[in-house]
């Protein structure tokens, strides 16, 4: 990557003092971030790449309120938009988001768009909501968004004809991968058009695969409620002679839930991720392995990602309306498979498959989360207000940064199977390193041996 890839475009220049200059003069130490602050993309330096000069390090530009703002806050209209499916601590974001501009900038406008982009399409109907302090002051509390959510493209021409009719000057859109998408392709069309409105993104997703942010908010919910539950899962094996209890989690392409979950609750003894094939069948396939481990235990606990094990599908893969690939139920299938074998080889097991995906999803965000959604919300509105546009808000080294969207869009982030999590997974479950039968080195191998 080259230093000007993490560029983020301003509408103008930001010739407007910010009304939390007064409190600043207040408050001697409060402090304001400039364009030119960074922070380091990678801690981890090689002095001999730069020659010790450090000149190309990638940086990336610090989040936090500017002195000089680029909006008029007493003619500014900003609006908010929730895309995709649910997640802890949407309704935390918003809250954020109205009253940092309500109370730090005096914004009286702010428009809640409801149902998704749909809701900037005429003929669906949706009328906007007026948002206040008041009407949000309790939406943390629960989970969900208080505006509703679709997916599914919208006519980007009219989204942008919306905008511009309704004077709208800052657009949030808090959602994924589509949305983010979405949101890519508003900005395209409002710059094609000349309209000074920024566009602003809060990555969700529960999966925490956004590419470049160290964490998405509702993340750590997910796997701290996924956690007792595979507690619980755990006393069923135990309470049956031969008891395997396997627990779905959330995790479309990436496996970060269901491995954390794993850690935060050590007794799980197999972890199915979509970054890691397994075979099924095979003397070091999973069958074999959950035999295996039946005859020492007696009991058995697996935790797999709903994206893990889509190569033991043959049928045809269709999308839902986000463009998103939708995959094949691995819990029905494994909860099947594991049955069948043990039916076969006269053993006998009992099974219980637990799926608590929506249950988690639909929660409200636990304290660490809402604290980490507020401080989104927060940066958000302070990049706004300068007139950032086609950005996102997230943390990376530890720090709020802002990143353009094409970068946070360009892939999704996934388990390393070299690094400290999955060994840590790996260590903590005791489970193979490899549950296929052969490896690529043995292939070669034997490709060898026939010539």
């Amino acid at each position: 990557m080259k230093q000007e890839d993490f560029t983020i475009e301003n509408l103008g220049a930001c010739k407007i003092k910010s009304p939390l200059k007064t409190r600043a003069e207040a408050i001697k130490r409060f402090y304001f971030a400039e364009d030119d602050e960074r922070v380091i993309f990678d801690v981890i330096h090689k002095e001999h790449r730069s020659n010790g000069s450090g000149k190309d390090l990638l940086t990336m530009e610090l989040a936090g309120p500017r002195e000089k703002i680029f909006f008029d806050p007493s003619k500014t209209k900003v609006a908010i938009v929730t895309c995709g499916g649910l997640c802890p601590g949407i309704n935390d974001v918003i809250r954020s988001l109205v009253m940092a501009f309500w109370y730090r900038y005096g914004v009286r406008k702010i428009l809640g768009i409801q149902y998704g982009y749909e809701g900037f399409i005429p003929e669906y109907g949706h009328p906007f909501l007026e948002l206040t302090p008041d009407q949000v002051s309790n939406i943390h509390q629960f989970g969900g968004t208080i505006l509703g959510s679709s997916r599914g493209k919208q006519d980007i021409g009219e989204i942008v004809d919306c905008l511009d009719r309704h004077g709208i000057n800052i657009l949030y859109t808090i959602g994924g991968d589509g949305t983010l998408h979405g949101a890519l392709e508003i900005h395209k069309e409002i710059k094609k058009r000349g309209l000074k409105i920024a566009i602003a993104g809060i990555p969700k997703t529960i999966d925490n695969d956004i590419n470049h942010i160290e964490k998405s908010f509702g993340f750590e919910t997910s796997f701290t409620i996924a956690s007792p539950i595979i507690r619980d899962a755990h006393m069923e094996a135990r309470g049956a002679y031969n008891g395997v209890a396997m627990v779905k989690l959330m995790g479309r392409d990436s496996g970060f839930i269901a491995a954390n979950a794993a850690l935060s609750m050590p007794e799980v003894n197999l972890v199915l991720v979509p970054e890691v094939d397994f075979d099924l069948y095979g003397p070091k396939g999973l069958l074999e392995i959950i035999r295996a481990r039946l005859e020492r235990k007696h009991h058995c606990v697996i935790v797999v990602a709903e994206g893990a094990g889509q190569s033991h599908f043959t049928d045809e893969r269709i999308k839902d309306a986000s463009g998103n690939i939708l995959h094949h139920d691995i819990g029905i299938l494994l909860k099947n498979e594991i049955k069948q074998y043990f039916r076969e080889i006269s053993m006998k097991v009992t099974v219980k498959y637990i799926d608590p995906s929506y249950i988690i999803r639909s929660a409200p965000a636990n304290p660490s989360d809402s604290i980490f959604c507020n401080k989104l919300g927060l940066h958000g509105a302070h990049a706004g207000m300068a007139g950032k546009t086609n950005f996102v808000v997230g943390r990376r080294n530890n720090k709020f940064v802002h990143l353009p969207i094409e970068l946070v869009i360009a892939k999704r982030k996934k388990i390393d199977v070299r690094s400290d999590l999955w060994l840590n997974v790996l260590e903590t479950t005791g489970q193979p390193i490899s549950m296929k039968n052969e490896t690529p080195g043995d292939l070669y191998r034997k490709s060898m041996k026939e010539v």
